[in-house]
This record gives structure tokens, sequence and C-alpha cells, in this order.
């Protein structure tokens, strides 16, 4: 594979090089140096404002780390584990997940892409291949599943502009570090295509680490006239990840590059074949209403080798369902009301068996016989409105209703003769209202403040008891997100700030309980408080015209607490939310000059973070710098060269990139860590031809 991607980089070389350049001149951004103004851009969530991270923010870090970028949005906490090893945490929500990210919805180009049991996998897509990422914090975003944890919205490059453009991005790096990008980008005003084949591979700094993928991304669409437009877009991902897992205290002060015991004796891994695919047709009725409706698929196969008592894990999962919007306008007020109005379904089939695990000297292990057969089929659905009403000039009323409706089926399939082999539960509908208020000092200056209502599906697994009963008892998480912010742009839009506060309260919280290493069962143990301050800035200093640097801070103060939490016969009413940490901050400097170069440094500080609901462990406070540089060079008016150099971790901090909670010892020390990745470096080779 190594060999077929050299051949790749060498073939789109050959292509840049061996052709006669054309006069062309339409905008693309495959040739860009990236500006340091950011593109204003209408928020998802109407008038309270979502964050929006694209290239500015991606050319911080290195192409590989899409969840370095997520962690400079203030209130958002990515821990990663490994590259297929991630949970993402919004305002405290889904600290408690064990593996994985929950209780958010996850979308790509307005496609749901979160699964039926409200898990979301952000490793399934390639950073290269993005252009934006839109991150609605608490559950505000009406139109996109209300979630406590809020909604990831993820849109894939596109041509800008009349162009074809080829381009290629060649990287290597420390650990055995190769990925290669190469991209496709056509729009001639009817028909956009982007087409997109991706590698990566590493042999990863802990021992079993190592991870390889492949990825291709097709993403067209055309424009039949001025009021109809057909667009289809394919995601297809294959990956192999050997799994590390988590170490105890011990073993991460001695040897954090060691793998946990259990899993480098086996040597465990996961496969993942994973394919989304979708048809979207967007219809225009009138300059008063326009109507967008996307029919997808998506199918996943996945398969891990894990120690005993574990067992080795082959599951399938068959995905479905549509999202229609309408959105229109209207008069009021003499002034322009805006409304949008939809609704979507999501059923999955979800299949999933259990293999013994026999532990052998040479490969690690083999398959043994089955000892669980599952099926679970799982529906969600959907339907959502908002009215926007500009009240005066300055002042304006949003009015948000989202209506949640799931169901789960379950059957056990192995143990047919007994009579617990089948559990439903069908959860009431629930009603979820939003308000939006905006009050616009001027164009550059604006308050902003939301109160709505969120939720949280507990997973089917949660649901069950250990015996495989269906526990009628157990809740959907509730809570309320009051939010006051303000958004100012001061000396001609120069320094930019946006600031909110915000208290969510949560009512039923789901504590998922341990009972064996790899089985938890859920119940509803109590209430938290969440509150925090949210602080991102920057200012753009042009000095000269070759010169022009850009400080930036995003700022995160967390004080979310348990309110009411009963667990076991212990109170830990008062403590703080386990998996949080008190503070975060990301701040640093991007600067341009001498037409084309450009060097970017950013630093990460996270606080200590309460590793057990007793408060009695703490993860230790960590800082870890970052720079990246590179230059651009236009050598023709057709083709672009450029590199890039980067080194993550430059004073070699030693900390925990992601940790578990409440972690339990079954006979040996509680695995509460993942080391992060001491210093290491990259470089990167971009070819960019314009056809």
């Amino acid at each position: 594979m190594r060999n077929f991607t050299f051949l790749i980089c060498f073939f789109s070389v050959y292509l840049a090089l061996g052709q006669n350049p054309i006069v062309n001149d339409s905008i693309t951004q495959l040739d860009e140096v990236i500006l340091l103004d950011a593109l204003k851009i209408k928020n998802a969530t109407g008038i309270v404002p979502s964050d929006v991270i694209a290239a500015k923010i991606f050319q911080n870090y290195s192409p590989v780390e899409l969840t370095s970028a997520m962690n400079q949005i203030p209130g958002v906490y990515v821990l990663s584990g490994a590259l297929n090893t991630n949970r993402i945490t919004v305002r405290g929500i889904g600290a408690r997940t064990a593996y994985g990210t929950d209780k958010l919805r996850l979308y790509y180009n307005d496609i749901p892409v979160t699964d039926g049991s409200g898990f979301s996998t952000i490793e399934a897509f390639d950073l290269e291949n993005l252009s934006q990422m839109e991150v609605i914090k608490g559950p505000k975003g009406t139109a996109f599943g209300a979630n406590l944890g809020g909604a990831i919205i993820l849109n894939p490059k596109e041509a800008l502009g009349k162009s074809t453009n080829l381009s290629n991005n060649f990287t290597v790096g420390s650990f055995g570090l190769l990925k290669n990008n190469l991209s496709f980008n056509h729009n001639d005003g009817k028909l956009r295509l982007g087409l997109q084949y991706g590698h990566l591979e590493t042999d990863g700094y802990r021992d079993n680490s190592q991870f390889e993928r492949d990825g291709l991304l097709l993403n067209t669409s055309y424009q039949i006239n001025e009021k109809n437009q057909v667009a289809l877009l394919v995601n297809h991902l294959d990956y192999t990840a050997n799994i590390a897992s988590s170490i105890g205290a011990t073993a991460f002060a001695e040897n954090p590059k060691q793998a946990a015991a259990n899993w480098g004796g086996v040597q465990g891994f996961e496969t993942n074949n994973y394919t989304l695919a979708g048809i979207n047709y967007a219809h225009t009725f009138n300059e008063h209403l326009k109507n967008s409706t996307s029919i997808f698929y998506s199918y996943l196969d996945h398969f891990e080798r894990r120690p005993a008592p574990l067992g080795f894990l082959n599951e399938m999962t068959n995905g479905y369902g549509f999202r229609t919007r309408f959105t229109g306008n209207f008069g009021f007020l003499n002034r322009t009301a805006e409304y949008n109005l939809g609704a979507e379904l999501y059923k999955d089939e979800y299949d999933w068996s259990l293999f013994r695990t026999l532990e052998q000297p040479i490969n690690g292990s083999i398959q043994g016989d089955r000892f669980a057969d599952n099926k679970e089929f799982r529906t969600q659905f959907n339907t959502f409105g908002t009215l926007l009403l500009p009240l005066t000039d300055a002042f304006s009323a949003q009015f948000g209703l989202a209506v949640n409706k799931t169901k789960y089926d379950f059957r056990d399939r192995f143990n047919t003769g007994t009579d617990n082999t089948t559990a439903h539960r069908d959860f009431d509908g629930i009603a979820l209202p939003s308000l939006d208020l905006e009050y616009r000092f001027s164009e550059a200056a604006r308050l902003f403040a939301n109160v709505s209502r969120g939720f949280s599906n507990p997973t089917v697994e949660q649901t069950l008891t250990p015996d495989g009963v269906i526990n009628p008892d157990i809740a959907q998480e509730t809570g309320t997100n009051y939010e006051l912010g303000t958004e100012l742009y001061v000396n001609d839009r120069k320094f930019h700030l946006n600031m909110s506060v915000y208290q969510m309260d949560i009512r039923n919280l789901l504590v998922a309980e341990r009972v064996a290493e790899d089985q938890f069962i859920g119940k509803n143990a109590g209430k938290t408080r969440h509150r925090g301050i949210e602080i991102a800035m920057e200012y753009i200093w042009t000095i000269s015209p070759r010169l022009q640097i850009a400080p930036f801070l995003s700022y995160t103060l967390n004080d979310h607490q348990f309110v009411e939490f009963i667990d076991q016969g212990e109170d830990f009413s008062g403590n703080p939310l386990t998996g949080v940490p008190k503070q975060m901050r990301t701040a640093g400097i991007q600067s341009q000059f001498l037409d084309g170069f450009y060097w970017n440094i950013a630093h990460r500080h996270v606080s200590e973070i309460p590793l057990t609901d007793a408060n009695s462990l703490q993860s230790e406070a960590f800082v870890v710098f970052t720079t990246r540089m590179g230059y651009r060079k236009p050598l023709s008016e057709k083709f672009t060269v450029g590199i890039d150099f980067g080194i993550n971790n430059i004073f070699d901090e030693k900390y925990a990139e992601s940790v578990l909670i409440n972690a339990g010892s079954f006979g040996g020390e509680p695995r509460y860590y993942y080391p992060g990745n001491p210093r290491n470096f990259y470089g990167s080779l971009r070819l960019g031809w314009r056809l």
C-alpha cells in the first residue's frame, strides 16, 4: 500500500508538470494561501451563533488531527485515546460515556450519520476532505435533533467558482506516518463534482497501535434548471486499527508506550468497512419557499479481536432514512420573517455476535465458539420547526419546536429457549421547545439569549438488565439550557469577540454502571448542573502589505457538578462532574509574510479532570505546544507547489490525551489513562493544478 501511495503522488506530479497551462481566472480553494480573516457564514441555528471551524483553524494542526482543531472551540473537549478512539464532550455532556461519542447528532452534508442508539463516529471522516465544521453547543439546534450535547455538521470540500482543479497533499512524519490525499474538484456552473481519495497509515507511538485507512469521497450535484437541483454523496471508508487500550497509573509513569497487557497479549485490533450514500433533491417553488429532501443509506461491517472474557466481536449495521426541510419567508411588520419546517427519520438494524477468545502464543489469539447472537431494530423520528420574527429593526425573536420519538426492539437469537429473548421499549414522544432572542446595537455588536429543552436517549444496552430483560423504569435524560452571550467586532472588524455564559440543568442523569469489564447497565441516578463561561477572540493585525499576524484565544471555565447523585448507597451530591476539566485554554498566533510564507504556533492547556465520582482521584493538568509553518508558491498561472512542516508537543510533555472514569480493576490496577504522543514531526508536499 505504501508503494501505491507513492505512485499516486508521482502521477499527480506528472500531470501537473506535463500539461500546457490554460488561462483561467476562476477561483479555487486548492491552491490558496489561507487568509486570516474568516468568512461570514450564516449559522445553522439561526440568530444565536454556532461555532464554525474551517481551513483557517485546520492550518494550525497536522492534516491527521481533526480532534485538535475541534479542541480549539470553547466548551468542546475531545478525548482522543487513538485515531480510532475518540469521545466528544460538549459542555460536559457525554463525559460519563465510557467509550465513543453519544448525546449529540452528527451530520455530513445535512445527512444524519449518528446511529440508531445515538453514537457518532467522527473518525470516519478525513479532515482533508472537509471545507468546514459547524458545532452547535447544547439543545438549541432545533432542526438538528435538540440533543443535550448539540450537533456537529460536517461539510465536504467543493470547487469555488467555475473551475477545474487537481491537487495532491503528501505527508510523512514520526511513528511511520504516511498520508496522501488526492483531490479533484470541478464546477462549470451546472455540474459540481468533487472526488477525493485518501490513504493514511502509521505505526503509532504505543505498542500495538498500528493504523491503516483508505477512503473515497464522491460529492456531486447538477443544476437542472434555476429551480431544481439533484446531488449525490458517497463516502466509503475501510480501516484497520490495532488497540493499545488504556493503562494504569504505574504503567503510565514507567512506560506509557506499552499497551494494556490483555489487549497487547492477544494483538487486539478492529476492522471497519463503512459506506454512506445519499441522494438529495432541492426545489425552489418561488422566492418565498424552498425544499431540500434527502434519502440515505449507511452500512457498517465491524470486527474486533478482543481479549478474554470479552470475546471476539462481529457486528453489522444497516441504516436508512430520509430528511426533508422546507424554508421560506413572508412579510411581517414591513420586514421579512423566516420559517423552517421539516422531518427526519432514521432506522437501522444492528446485528452483533460474540465468540470466545482462545489465546495462543503465535498469533495472539484465535476465534472460538459463539456465545452471544443478538439483533436490534432502532428507530428515531424527529419533526421540527422554527419561526424567526424581526420585531423591530434591532430586536428579533426565534421560536422553535422539535418532537422526538424513539423506539427499540431487541432480539436474543442465541438464548432462544429462555423467556428473555426479546425486549421492546417505545419511549413516549418528547416535545423540545426553544426560544432565541437577539438585539443588535449595530452591525458590529449584538446580544443574544437562548432558552431550550433537550434530551438524550439511553442506548439499547442501557435499557436492559444483566439478564437481558427490559427495564421499564429507565427514562430519557432531559435538560433545560439557559444561555446569554455577545458577539462584538471592533476596529473595522479586525478584533472579534464571542462570549457566552450558560447554565444547563439535567434531570434523570443516565449512569452506566460497569458490571463486567465490557458490560454496562444503565439507570437514572440523579441531577447535574452545568455552568460555564466560554470566550473566543482574535485580532487581525496587518503590519505591512507583506506581514500579517493574528493572535487568538479560546477559553472555557466549567462549573459542572452533581446536584443529586446517589449511586450504590454512596452520596456524591455536590461533587464536580466526573470526566470534565475545570478550565481549558487554547491560544496562539497565526502569521503570514513575504507573499506565501506562514507560521502558526498554538498551545493547549487542560486542567485536572476528576476520574471518580467520589472525587478521590484526578488526572494531572497539562500544556501542549504545537507549531506549523509552510510556503505556497505559484509556479505558473496553473500550477502551485507548497510545503509544510510541523511539530506536535514541542516540549515533549508527558500527559494523558484521554481518560476513563470510574475504571474498574478486575483483578489488576484500574486503567484510567490513554497516554498522549511525545514530541513528533511531520512534513507535507502539496501540488495543485488548475486545469
